[in-house]
């Protein structure tokens, strides 16, 4: 299973990134993880990539398409993988797209969790994250026992600073600018997988599992 997970920020991409991961045994490769990974092992397009970083300036496209050329010929993707946070443009996509041809192979599947605006808002602007560990919370779908203190560790909860309403909206709005094309553009070579995410995580995971099987025959 080669494919790429594509959704509003809020939609539950890493929870069913994940979850399809551990079902059909691939790397889940999100761009951030890979970015360190590179980083880390100081390649030279981890090198190349840390320069950027560490000015405090965007990774350019050229350099994360190199990286998730070097990340995808990698052994452990010879079986499958599922990108998350990749592409995000159309330009990336096409770019992916010659990479998959000079690799020998190509996608399956481009599943995208659609989530309407209002749910997104309700999602972002409800969380909470422990300052000691880390956890995360919800104050309305996934509460700690005790208000503002974390089950885990006794930390202090606290909100995001870009997780309110109106800073949510404009990152919405940038997002449909950048994928817009791009959903189109899987949408116009059959490889969309269109999935409701306004529903529960368990029951996106089994409309995702229901669509890939009839869909892709996939097991």
């Amino acid at each position: 299973m080669k494919t790429v997970l594509l959704g509003p920020p809020g939609a539950g991409k890493g929870t069913q990134a994940e979850h399809i991961a551990r079902k059909y045994e691939i790397p889940h490769i999100s761009t951030g993880d890979m970015l360190r990974q590179a980083t880390k092992n100081q390649t030279p397009v981890g090198l190349e990539a840390a320069g950027y970083i560490d000015k405090g300036e965007l990774v350019p496209d050229d350099v994360i398409v190199r990286m998730v050329k070097e990340r995808l010929g990698r052994p452990d993707c010879r079986k499958g993988f599922i990108l998350d946070g990749f592409p995000r443009n159309l330009q990336q996509g096409k770019a992916l797209a010659h990479t998959l041809d000079e690799l020998g192979t190509d996608l399956d599947a481009v599943v995208y969790i659609n989530v309407p605006e209002h749910d997104v808002i309700d999602r972002l602007s409800g969380r909470q994250t422990c300052r000691n560990c880390g956890e995360g919370y919800h104050v309305k779908y996934m509460p700690p026992k005790n208000k503002g203190v974390c089950d885990k560790c006794g930390g202090q909860l606290y909100q995001r600073t870009d997780d309110n309403a109106q800073t949510i909206k404009n990152r919405l709005e940038i997002y449909r600018q950048q994928t817009a094309d791009l959903i189109s553009y899987y949408d116009s070579i059959n490889l969309l997988v269109e999935i409701a995410g306004d529903k529960t995580i368990d029951e996106v995971t089994k409309e995702i599992d229901a669509r890939l099987r009839t869909d892709l025959r996939q097991p």
